[in-house]
């Protein structure tokens, strides 16, 4: 979500451009030496008068940087003793207007050329309460994490918008395309709305189940879908084209974050990765053995790899939740877990739980990925042809008998590469573009392809494909895939938790998780192969690994590959269960966990 201001506009305290009362209010941070600032200080000062006392106010705020070389806070200092003798917008003018390196003599000739009383601007500009001032007005600004000038909020609301006239205006005038632009990018950058949107689904699958439509949702699901063209045909039902379909492009994002990971991210070097790898593992391994034990000699004996699984968005969306409970290191700790626990669960996936095999249409797929590898080692970076091939991978892995979803995999990993731009350099080029291409009615349509390159540069390709689709993924494919699999009859069902495959299931979950987690970090942190950060106590430990048991997703989606009939219900309805208990046992104990050395989250 956008940063907010933690101290919102005061017409009382603020220093303000025109009247208070306006109905939009404005908070401009200002740094009188940062160019950036010199250039917006045009629009940002014709708004009150553009929209009139009654629409917008303006607050100006002082800022400096933490390296403070050409004198920011001899200007703010300024600015507030000329505010003190009602002199505030010569004054912010005449330093907009004088080169940007300031100091106390320079400030003081400025107050002498608008006739201030010199004794005491003097005073005002030396007195600790100047200081104190700029001091909250950076305090106001609450958890801001890169401070990049301008500073706009708008009804407290950072501003993010393009630094030309039209685009404040209009975040000023807020039409409608605007506030639902604004309502729904902070509902998608809340951590837990994608697992509020799952859950949603899943009640919804659950409620037409059991008020009597059972029979409709069952048709609807098998409803088939087929493609055709001359007298070739492609057909598969409704919940396959989700399962298998749909899910793929899930599981090419799940792809793309493990890559990214495992080039330069949390599972890049020993140190970073050994201990979430090692917990990931015990939390596979664990829930595997024990329902294995369970169902040992049974015909439901190959469901071992259900309790396996993770799912991340609900896992995160429960840690976001709970707030600074949760340490920072707890956070990055739990996310690396994830990741290696998908890889995990997708290796389990396509080695076990494939329908038949066909080795013709599996060596055309094994063609068609050395031809996406082939483009990467080329280093052909343009999305569109991995895309393409991608979708002529998943037919072919498809018709091979191994599961669809692995050809997401395969795209992900298929795609190359590259390490993050530098941006001073993208910056430059930037500039470079504007400067030498700029007409009386806006750059050149090649100006702006140059632009749209070195922008695209600053992350890896599969960046921008992950940032196009995820929204998709988590509010649309995850929750059509919840909906066409969790309609279980719970009313006069026949669900046994006794059964094996639903006691497998369940104490893989609610312990085999937690034990395999939490035991093998202690054993590691003992044996001196890893070493716990300081930030996480074992209560916590113990808590994320309860919220690592919340299956659901992943732990659903392996069931339905693996079970079908009665028994794919009963599985289905245990993995509810055990992720909602696990889910609270989690939560309960992080949230009553003692700080540790007096730290919490961010």
């Amino acid at each position: 979500m956008a940063p907010t201001l933690a101290k919102p506009f005061d017409a009382e305290r603020d220093i303000l451009l025109g009247e208070g009362t306006g109905r939009v209010k404005t908070v401009w941070f200002v740094d009188y030496a940062c160019p950036h600032t010199r250039r917006i200080r045009d629009i940002v000062q014709r708004s009150p008068g553009r929209f009139g006392a009654q629409n917008a106010s303006t607050a100006v705020r002082f800022i400096e940087p933490e390296n403070d070389t050409d004198g920011s806070e001899h200007a703010a200092r300024a600015a507030i003793a000329a505010h003190r003798q009602g002199r505030f917008i010569e004054m912010h003018q005449a330093l907009f207007e004088s080169p940007p390196k300031f100091s106390p003599t320079k400030v003081e000739r400025l107050a002498e050329k608008l006739g201030l009383d010199m004794a005491r601007f003097r005073a005002d500009f030396a007195a600790d309460e100047t200081r104190a001032r700029i001091d909250e007005d950076r305090e106001s600004l609450g958890a801001v994490d890169d401070i990049m000038m301008p500073l706009i909020f708008i009804d407290g609301r950072f501003y993010e918008g393009a630094w030309d006239e039209d685009s404040l205006i209009e975040a000023v005038e807020k039409p409608l395309g605007l506030r639902l632009a604004l309502a729904s990018e902070d509902f998608f950058h809340w951590a837990a709305s994608a697992g509020l949107v799952l859950i949603l689904a899943t009640l919804a699958a659950l409620t037409i189940a059991n008020i009597g439509w059972h029979d409709w949702y069952e048709e609807f699901r098998e409803t088939e879908f087929a493609l055709s063209f001359g007298g070739a045909s492609f057909g598969l039902s409704l919940e396959a084209w989700i399962n298998d379909g749909l899910m793929a492009l899930f599981f090419l994002l799940v792809g793309i974050e493990i890559k990214r990971e495992i080039v330069f991210g949390e599972l890049s070097t020993r140190d970073r990765a050994i201990l979430p790898i090692l917990g990931a593992l015990g939390g596979m391994v664990v829930p595997a053995l024990i329902y294995a034990g369970i169902n040992w000699g049974e015909d439901t004996a190959h469901g071992w790899g259900v309790p396996m699984a993770t799912d991340i968005a609900f896992t995160l969306g429960i840690m976001a939740l709970l707030g600074d409970k949760v340490p920072t290191s707890l956070k990055v700790f739990v996310s690396a877990l994830a990741i290696a626990d998908d890889l995990g669960a997708i290796l389990v996936i396509a080695v076990f739980y494939g329908h038949g095999f066909h080795m013709a249409e599996f060596l055309v797929a094994v063609l068609v990925l050395a031809l996406m590898i082939g483009l990467a080692v080329g280093r052909v970076y343009n999305r569109a042809p991995y895309l393409i091939l991608g979708l002529v991978l998943w037919y072919f892995v498809h018709e091979s008998g191994l599961h669809a979803t692995l050809a997401g995999v395969l795209t992900a990993a298929a795609i190359p590469s590259r390490r993050p731009a530098d941006p001073e350099g993208i910056a430059a080029q930037a500039a470079a573009i504007v400067e030498a291409d700029t007409a009386e009615d806006g750059l050149g349509d090649a100006a702006v392809h140059r632009l749209q390159n070195a922008v695209e540069r600053l992350r890896e390709p599969g960046f921008h494909l992950q940032n196009a689709l995820e929204n998709w993924s988590n509010f649309l494919i995850l929750p059509l895939f919840a909906f066409f699999n969790t309609g279980l009859l719970i009313i006069g069902s026949s669900f046994s938790p006794m059964a094996p495959e639903a006691l497998g299931v369940m104490l893989g979950l609610l312990i085999g998780k937690p034990l395999g987690i939490v035991g093998i970090v202690f054993i590691a942190t003992k044996l001196g192969l890893a070493r716990l950060s300081s930030e996480i106590g074992w209560q916590q430990m113990i808590g994320a690994g309860f919220l690592a048991g919340v299956g659901f997703t992943m732990s659903i989606f392996i069931s339905s590959a693996a079970f079908e009939g009665a028994q794919l219900e009963s599985v289905k309805l245990a993995v509810l269960l055990a992720s909602s208990v696990a889910a609270i046992t989690g939560s309960v104990l992080i949230a009553r966990a003692p700080a540790i050395g007096g730290r919490r989250g961010d």
